[in-house]
């Protein structure tokens, strides 16, 4: 009996060393998430676990990050509530993501939504392309639809070579 137990605490240990950590960030930290440049394109998606549309178009992220290359860097921006910060880990957790997630602590929209993009109104889901020198980037707006994602990533990869 104490082997089992033993065991099971050594599984449950190392699930819970092994899931994904969602980290909790201000504006100041997500700005230089998205300018530092690192030498990779950076496709960083704006998400919320009550987003359906959001939801919905999460496997194509999952998808491109299964298969990105060394010049591509995929973060996932989650804006619930600070205080759902476990919900968004279980979400995390259960669709299996592997990209860096973030929790976004801002509720003000008003004092950010601008400074990420000019062109930005609010709404999400909303994807921003950042190029390798972090100075180029694009906004898109809204849903992608099936296979979106990659044709606007290679659109936005083709315009800053």
């Amino acid at each position: 009996m104490k082997k089992n137990v033993t065991l099971l605490l050594l599984f449950l240990t190392i699930g819970i060393c092994s899931a994904q950590q969602v980290e909790v960030i201000k504006y100041d930290q997500l700005k230089s998430l998205m300018h530092a440049p690192n030498g990779k394109v950076k496709v960083i998606n704006f998400w919320a676990t009550w987003c359906a549309p959001c939801i919905k178009e999460m496997p194509q992220f999952v998808a491109l990050q299964e298969k990105a290359g060394a010049e591509l860097e995929i973060i996932l921006i989650s804006l619930d509530f600070a205080e759902k910060v476990d919900k968004v880990s279980h979400f995390v957790e259960r669709k299996g993501l592997k990209s860096k997630v973030y929790l976004l602590d801002e509720t003000d929209y008003n004092t950010w939504i601008d400074k990420v993009d000019k062109n930005w109104s609010g709404a999400i889901p909303a994807t921003i392309f950042v190029g390798k020198s972090g100075k180029n980037q694009l906004l898109h707006e809204g849903e992608f639809e099936e296979n979106g994602l990659n044709v606007a990533l290679n659109n936005f990869i083709k315009t800053i070579n």
